[in-house]
């Protein structure tokens, strides 16, 4: 009979902090990255932890025996500088999301969640920084990001597929920028409140008040803190809604609100050097919440001021250990 929960990605930001959830809340997990287990971001002994490629089939049909419950998060992604400079890598992840529904095919498991992301929108209805909120029906006609959004798009097809032809319960969520303590933070794929953090915690240790940003600043987005990422990811699951749903903030701001939050956060105003070549994305995104209310009747909720203040300060502390050269939390994929 199945019993475990499947998460995939454990290793990672988001996977790995959902393993601790789970078990938390009296879950059997088994717990699957590609990455050796020494660098998983959270090393949860009371799960089952596997080693293991997710892009080779016989991996995903080795894991998902005896499995109930999957939740997919594996991928090879990071923020716009890798997925503009990697697409070939990202597409490589349609692997993952095809031998893993195989497996939950094969294996009888029930429920299959698939993390999507808001890079499947549209480029054509992100060209403005004051971006209408982007609602699920605007996928199509599909535009997506260039390599990884059009991985993702497949991947939500695949799985409404594999739904309609195969009876697996498959819930997709679009996600819209997770950020938190415990996240990628150098290195090349963290993403934008944790690049930010960065390089203010830089400035701060080196007392250069000065700062990097790609682009001008005036491109918007909305960040979704990881609390609210379980949260929702957890409720969708156990869910009847079917088609895919936006999980994400809908506190749009400038990258340059970015920046004023995070200097406040840490007592100092730093002098903006606009890096106008850099990759920088759409030039604004934001995520439209009235279907997660309608149905799920909950959203995001947690300010942008309350989770760069936990990002912020943890990521101060590893860029200060490593300045110091004592242990600290390395970037992860």
């Amino acid at each position: 009979m199945a019993q475990f929960t499947l998460v995939t990605g454990a290793g990672g930001f988001i996977g790995g902090q959902l393993v601790r959830d789970l078990l938390a809340n009296g879950v059997s997990v088994r717990a699957v990255d590609k990455k050796p287990y020494a660098d998983w971001y959270f090393r949860s002994p009371d799960a089952e932890n596997v080693v293991a490629d997710l892009q080779l089939v016989e991996a995903c049909d080795r894991v998902t025996q005896g499995v109930a419950n999957v939740y997919n998060l594996a991928a090879d992604m990071g923020g716009m500088g890798f997925i503009e400079s990697n697409k070939a890598l990202c597409m490589l992840s349609v692997l993952i999301n095809t031998h893993m529904l195989m497996a939950a095919h094969k294996h009888g498991v029930d429920r299959f969640f698939y993390s999507s992301s808001a890079c499947v929108y549209p480029g054509y209805k992100q060209t403005d920084a004051d971006v209408v909120a982007l609602k699920e029906s605007d996928a199509y006609p599909a535009d997506a990001e260039d390599g990884y959004g059009w991985e993702k798009l497949f991947g939500e097809r695949l799985c409404r597929h594999f739904r309609e032809d195969f009876g697996i319960k498959t819930r997709v969520a679009r996600y819209h920028n997770v950020y938190g303590p415990f996240g990628t933070w150098d290195g090349g794929r963290e993403k934008a409140p944790a690049a930010v953090s960065r390089k203010v915690a830089m400035a701060v240790l080196a007392r250069k008040h000065e700062i990097e940003i790609w682009g001008d600043g005036e491109q918007t987005r909305s960040f979704m803190y990881i609390d609210d990422c379980l949260i929702g990811t957890q409720k969708l699951l156990h869910s009847d809604i079917v088609e895919p749903l936006n999980i994400g903030s809908d506190e749009m701001v400038t990258i340059n609100q970015l920046v004023d939050i995070v200097e406040d956060v840490a007592g100092i105003k730093l002098k903006r050097n606009y890096k106008l070549d850099a990759p920088k994305g759409v030039r604004g995104r934001n995520s439209d919440n009235a279907l997660i209310k309608a149905t799920l009747g909950w959203a995001p909720s947690i300010s942008l001021r309350t989770g760069m203040e936990q990002t912020y300060r943890w990521i101060y502390d590893q860029a200060k250990a490593r300045d110091e050269g004592r242990p600290y939390i390395a970037a992860a994929a």
